[in-house]
């Protein structure tokens, strides 16, 4: 059975051989090829355009993430099944309460140094620091990554709204208030914390622009988890440099490398260079626990394709 893996996953293509043993042939590949069929029994990939997906000749194609936005799925040949896989939401939900966390606690104001010369200063005027304690959080998007922080945040006193598509109420122990994303506005002025967490699709591209931003409290914070699209570009980096939003956590962008490209910045704003944002290179859940459970269920999901066993986490199949 022939197994491709291609593009940032690559590397892992020999962690991917010790979980599936003999019986597999996995190549790793830096790109697809330019042209001609691309020819497997399964391939695992982030992004697939619809020129390559044309010429895919494979049964299954594996996503190595739970975001499929950047698969041509129409333009995949009758046969074809896409899957995700999850295991993403515990480093992303301690990502966010951290930084949650960090919003409220201000660590910044403390001294860099508290040695003999700072101390007597220092302690005379100590800073107080707020609490997260009885704040409101909105999250948006409340699948796995939601509830996960959901559940953190609880155990932070929090009150707790989750914002959804249908607005069909969450668990009890999760959430305080379920909300459809039709109320979006008449939560936001109450949420101290807005987190998104939602999938980039059209009905989510630019949800959060200049009205939505303006709606929030001052001093709010905001964490981006989801993809950087869901907010408008230049209505967030106005809020942030206006100080109408009073934070911002970031761990996705608007543009990203391309090897064999130009350096960019991560946005055509200079968000980056904001005191008020916290910008990070979409680290959140990228942990060794994360890599062992994601490519255990890849292998998993190749194994159930060799047996012909029902794959799990069907995303799509194409007709």
């Amino acid at each position: 059975m022939k197994i491709q893996i291609v593009g940032l996953h690559a590397p892992h293509a020999p962690r991917l051989r010790k979980l599936l043993g003999e019986g597999y042939e996995v190549e790793a590949l830096d790109a697809f090829p330019a042209e001609g069929a691309i020819e497997a029994d399964a391939v695992i990939a982030n992004a697939i355009t619809a020129e390559q997906a044309a010429r895919l000749r494979c049964r299954l194609v594996q996503v190595p993430g739970a975001g499929c936005e950047q698969v041509a799925m129409q333009a995949l040949p009758a046969g074809t099944t896409v899957c995700n896989v999850h295991g993403h939401e515990v480093p992303i939900a301690e990502f966010t309460l951290h930084a949650i966390l960090e919003h409220w606690l201000q660590p910044w104001l403390y001294p860099a140094r508290l040695d003999a010369p700072a101390w007597a200063e220092s302690y005379a005027k100590r800073p107080q620091h707020d609490e997260a304690c009885g704040k409101t959080l909105a999250i948006v998007g409340f699948g796995h990554i939601g509830q996960e922080i959901a559940r953190r945040a609880r155990a932070f006193g929090m009150h707790v709204i989750a914002v959804t598509r249908s607005g069909k109420p969450a668990a009890a122990e999760l959430v305080h208030e379920t909300v459809p994303v039709s109320a979006l506005h008449d939560v936001l002025p109450r949420a101290h914390s807005l987190v998104l967490c939602c999938p980039l699709d059209d009905s989510t591209r630019g949800l959060i622009g200049a009205a939505e931003l303006r709606l929030l409290p001052p001093g709010a914070l905001l964490v981006n988890v989801a993809r950087a699209e869901v907010v408008d570009e230049e209505a967030l980096y106005l809020a942030l440099k206006e100080h109408r939003l009073g934070r911002a956590a970031l761990d996705v962008w608007y543009r990203y490398p391309k090897k064999g490209q130009p350096p960019v910045d991560p946005s055509r704003f200079p968000l980056h260079e904001l005191p008020n944002v916290r910008a990070t290179p979409h680290i959140s859940a990228i942990t060794p626990a994360l890599l062992e459970r994601r490519y255990s269920f890849m292998a998993a999901n190749i194994a159930r394709l060799h047996n012909g066993q029902a794959l799990q986490n069907l995303v799509h199949r194409a007709a």
